[in-house]
Formats: C-alpha cells, sequence, structure tokens
C-alpha cells in the first residue's frame, strides 16, 4: 500500500510547565494505513487483540485494522461515531444513527446503555470517556439528525454522565455543539470540544459562539466546576489524552497538542482534516488518526 508522508511541524518550546516536562515529540513521518472509506472516527485501541478499532460513519461500518492483516470488518450498525473500551474490556459505540449508546458482547450483539433523557430520544450521542468506576460521559449534539432538526426531542445539546446504576445525568447545557470528549489520567478533570455556533441550534444566543476546547473540573458527586479551568478557541472534532496529561485535539490542518494547563506545544500536520484520535500500539505510543477517507498513524516519543 503507497503511503502517505507528512512533515512534522513542533512548537519551538522543547518543555512545558517548570521547564522540566518534555513535550511529546513525534518519530519519523505520518503513515497513512488505510484509505477508500467515506468518513473515518471513533478509534479505539484493543490491547488483547494489537488491533484498533474505529467507525465509517456513512457505510455504517465498524472497522478493525491490525498490522498483519490492515483493514477487515468488525460490526454493521446503523452510523456508528465515537468508541471507547469499558473497564470490563468491552467495546462502547455511539451510534448516532440510532441516537443511541451500546456495549458490544462477544457474541456481536449489544446492550443498548443510554437511549432516552426524561422520557425523550437523545439528539445522537457522538463521542465517550469512560471513567474507572464504569461511569461514562458522552456528548450529544444534533449532527445524526436529518438537518440537525427533524425528530429532534431535546431542548439542547447536552453533555451528559451515565452513572453505573444506569441513570442519566446533564452535567453540561450551554454548549452549542459538543463534540470531542476526554478525561485527565488522574480522572480529576473533563475535556469537552464545543464546534461552536450553529444556525441550527434553537437557542439563538448560541449561533456566533466560537469553536472551544474546554477543561472542567470534576467535583464531588460527579458534578462540574462551575467555570472551566481554562478553555482555548480551536476546532476540534475529537480529542485523546495522554498518561502525563498532554491533549491531542483535531484541527483542519492536523493535531494539535495542548499541555495539561491548555497551552498550545506542538503541531502534527495531517494530509486529510482529522476527525479523531486515540494512542494505542504495544506500548501506548502509537498516535492513530482518522481523518475523513483514511487511517493515519505516526510514532510518538515522550
Amino acid at each position: 500500500m503507497r503511503l502517505l508522508l507528512a512533515s512534522l511541524v513542533l512548537s519551538s518550546c522543547a518543555a512545558v510547565g517548570d521547564g522540566t516536562t518534555p513535550i511529546p515529540e513525534p518519530v519519523g513521518e505520518v503513515r497513512r494505513l488505510a484509505g477508500d472509506m467515506q468518513f473515518t472516527e471513533g478509534p479505539v485501541w484493543l490491547p488483547d487483540e494489537r488491533a484498533l478499532a474505529f467507525s465509517d460513519i456513512p457505510r455504517g461500518l465498524l472497522l478493525r485494522w491490525t498490522q498483519e492483516g490492515g483493514v477487515e470488518l468488525f460490526r454493521e450498525c446503523a452510523n456508528p461515531n465515537g468508541n471507547a473500551l469499558s473497564v470490563d474490556g468491552s467495546l462502547l459505540t455511539c451510534l448516532h444513527g440510532e441516537r443511541r449508546l451500546v456495549r458490544w458482547r462477544d457474541d456481536g450483539t449489544r446492550e443498548v446503555l443510554a437511549e432516552h433523557f426524561d422520557g425523550r430520544r437523545l439528539n445522537s450521542p457522538n463521542d465517550l470517556a469512560v471513567q474507572s468506576d464504569g461511569t461514562i460521559w458522552f456528548t450529544d449534539p444534533p449532527w445524526g439528525l436529518t438537518r440537525q432538526t427533524e425528530g429532534k426531542e431535546l431542548d439542547g445539546h447536552f453533555v451528559f454522565r451515565r452513572d453505573v446504576d444506569g441513570s442519566l445525568a446533564v452535567v453540561l447545557r450551554d454548549r452549542a455543539m459538543p463534540n470531542g470528549i476526554a478525561l485527565s489520567p488522574d480522572e480529576s478533570t473533563l475535556y469537552v470540544a464545543d464546534t461552536g455556533g450553529h444556525r441550527s441550534h434553537p437557542n439563538a444566543d448560541f449561533h456566533d459562539l466560537p469553536a472551544t476546547v474546554s477543561a472542567w473540573a470534576i467535583e464531588s458527586g460527579g458534578t462540574l466546576s462551575v467555570e472551566p479551568l481554562w478553555s482555548v478557541e480551536t476546532r476540534c472534532d475529537g480529542m485523546c489524552v495522554d498518561e502525563r496529561g498532554f491533549v491531542y485535539t483535531t484541527a483542519k490542518s492536523g493535531i494539535v497538542i495542548l499541555s495539561p494547563d491548555g497551552e498550545i506545544v506542538g503541531e502534527v500536520p495531517v494530509p486529510e482534516p482529522p476527525a479523531n484520535v486515540c494512542l494505542g500500539g504495544d506500548e501506548g505510543r502509537t498516535l492513530f488518526i482518522t481523518a475523513r477517507t483514511s487511517l493515519y498513524a505516526v510514532e510518538l516519543r515522550h
């Protein structure tokens, strides 16, 4: 398979904070692992299988990539978007075509984890993050609805917390279009990407809001701080966080790396606009990137 190569551009900063923490450094070139897809999303590393699962949303496919076998069909389902692993290792998927969050069983059947809030259907669950106690945080913009409005039952675009007992709570109501979501390594901070103002939002006050990535303190009882710890104006779809707290966000030009304090410290250009990203590989230092029609990867050195 032909590899598409992209040069790497890094911030001139060699370290962040007190100067003793080096920023993540890509090793080599961004390489194209697979192509000829329609809109790739939701990469998640499956360590037991040494494989990557990811979504091709328009084709209604969950796909699986391995170094040895390339891309193969994993599951067929209605417009899968974000994916994550549960605490027991099973795959969780935001099915924005079915407006629900599901857990996959080993036999290929699935258990619905969330599809209603206060008796009304969710918009179209988009992305999720899983806490070590089994709590699931997920975003619910209307991107999966026709014209982002048809069949809409909720009066907003919320960020939800699903507790281990199955109950749902809204943790953020004031986001215009919440999208990517991630947790800090110590699970004290929730990161949320808001792709910003959109004319389909029912509240005109949200139409001109900028696109942001914000960090929120998780307080007792699973509530979030009233104000974000920090907020950066940047357009981001999906994101991931490494073991040291660096945040890898997806921008139009490629991957923008933020420090744990929200400082932009680096950028990795990608041949196609990326939609989501995750860390994987045997040592957890391969950055997998789903970018429109293709799957890419680059190695990192910390």
